[in-house]
């Protein structure tokens, strides 16, 4: 496959591309509500991006990494910090329908993009 992601012995493979799925972890939600917002947003992001990077990223093997955030108020910076730079987001507002009050950002998507500009981006995250 001449996408695919790249081995060296005794190493995980390099992913050229990722998608970067943030959920909030200031409010409580099951680990079936995150692993469905985290859906929402992948799918979001991935609708938005470019068909290039869209392709790229799926001829690879989608790698996708889940990050916490503390708040809300995060999720926006770094979606407008994505925005600036040209890669696709999924601000991710939830229905209401079960867990949370209706309108309440949950997560939020960047992506498919190149790895070393999410990591820019996402780097002081940990993962969820």
């Amino acid at each position: 496959m001449a996408n695919s992601p790249t081995t060296i012995p005794n190493t995980e493979p390099y992913f050229r591309y990722k998608q970067c799925l943030i959920i909030r972890n200031d409010i409580k939600m099951s680990c079936g509500k995150r692993c469905a917002q985290a859906a929402h947003a992948s799918i979001g992001a991935y609708n938005n991006a470019e068909k290039s990077l869209q392709k790229s990223w799926l001829s690879e093997g989608q790698k996708k990494v889940v990050l916490k955030a503390n708040d809300e108020r995060t999720l926006y910076e770094l979606k407008v910090i994505a925005e600036r730079t040209g890669i696709s987001s999924s601000l991710i507002q939830d229905a209401g329908m079960t867990e949370i009050p209706p309108g309440t950002i949950t997560a939020l998507g960047l992506g498919p993009a190149k790895s070393e500009d999410l990591d820019k981006i996402t780097g002081t995250l940990s993962l969820l």
